[in-house]
């Protein structure tokens, strides 16, 4: 008589097992993160995490109970946008006037510019499907696999297409936290310290990378380079919601019966958050624990994406990432260096 009310509530506990199966991982990967190699490396618990996410989804996932997929694909989206809200707790509208005019004019020029140009080369002359090409774009262009994480809902992208722009964003964004604090420290760049920080912070893939590459130089260029950083994420919540309008217009106009657009309250929320933190109003130990634990989700979801990659679709996809992600590197490189001596000094 009471196997009906059983038969409702398992799938919600098999969701738990898929769920706390993830955060195991995420576990994992935190732990691994603090070892002092890899803190050497400056690789965080989200990349690690999409590192054993995708081990294990390319060995093991066969022998996963499939009762517990509920759980995953819950990590990879409903999870992922709470994740990207808590984010926000991470920034301050003060934030962007510490680093005033130059710090706002590199990032949106950054911004602007890698996504034009790694959308239009990868669909165009990369032959690029629509999605991929965007989300290797924005994660160059903005908060590396963040940006990638919450760009996927809205495109209502596949989640191995996420996993290979995360990938290039691994590759580069490690090169480039080694080869800039390299390039100062041999005089290339010809900048001072608070220059070189908003250059690293215009133009580095992911936060942790960029902390890393600044902080190598001095306390100064690490607060600059993370401050413009953050410029650069906070931008992430209007470009989603641009980006949402432009690609349902565009599927509206090729596809019957094709979805409205739907607002990416996700995104509002996450700059909700940010005007909620911008008023100092919980105290720092609260903000602390917050965004340790944002991490912490983020990380869930980074191994449960890697858990959704399969190395079979990344064959099929070919080499055109890769292409894309190096020629959007060698931009970064070059256009914000130039853009980084120009904001600064006529700003």
């Amino acid at each position: 008589m009471q196997l009906p009310l059983r038969s409702t509530q398992l799938p919600s506990l098999q969701m738990l097992n898929g769920l706390w199966f993830v955060a195991l991982f995420a576990m994992s990967a935190t732990l691994i993160s603090q070892h002092a190699l890899v803190l050497t490396l400056g690789l965080s618990p989200l990349i690690i995490g999409i590192l054993l996410g995708t081990a294990y989804g390319n060995t093991l996932r066969a022998h996963m109970p499939t009762a517990w997929l509920p759980g995953i694909t819950f990590s990879t989206r409903p999870l992922l946008r709470f994740a990207i809200v808590l984010y926000g707790f991470r920034l301050t509208f003060q934030d962007i006037l510490a680093v005033g005019l130059p710090g706002i004019g590199l990032s949106l020029s950054i911004i602007v510019s890698t996504l034009l140009l790694g959308y239009f080369t990868g669909t165009r002359l990369l032959k690029m499907d629509r999605d991929t090409a965007f989300l290797t774009a924005i994660g160059s262009s903005i908060c590396g696999a963040a940006a990638i994480l919450a760009a996927e809902p809205v495109l209502q992208s596949k989640s191995h297409k996420s996993g290979i722009a995360v990938a290039t964003v691994v590759v580069f964004g490690t090169m480039a936290m080694f080869l800039m604090p390299f390039l100062y420290k041999s005089g290339l760049l010809g900048m001072d310290e608070k220059t070189y920080g908003m250059f690293v912070g215009g133009t580095i893939h992911e936060v942790a990378h960029t902390v890393a590459a600044g902080s190598d130089i001095s306390t100064t260029a690490g607060s600059n380079a993370i401050i413009t950083k953050m410029i650069r994420v906070l931008l992430l919540a209007p470009v989603l919601i641009i980006a949402g309008l432009i690609f349902t217009r565009r599927s509206g106009g090729n596809k019957a019966g094709s979805k409205a657009f739907t607002m990416p309250w996700f995104a509002v929320m996450f700059l909700a958050v940010v005007a909620f933190n911008s008023l100092d109003l919980l105290p720092a130990p609260i903000v602390g624990f917050i965004n340790d634990l944002d991490i912490f989700l983020l990380t869930m979801t980074m191994c449960a994406l890697g858990m959704e990659t399969s190395f079979a679709k990344l064959r099929q996809v070919g080499p055109a990432p890769i292409y894309l992600a190096a020629m959007l590197f060698a931009w970064l490189l070059g256009f914000g260096y130039l853009a980084t001596l120009l904001f600064t000094s006529y700003l």
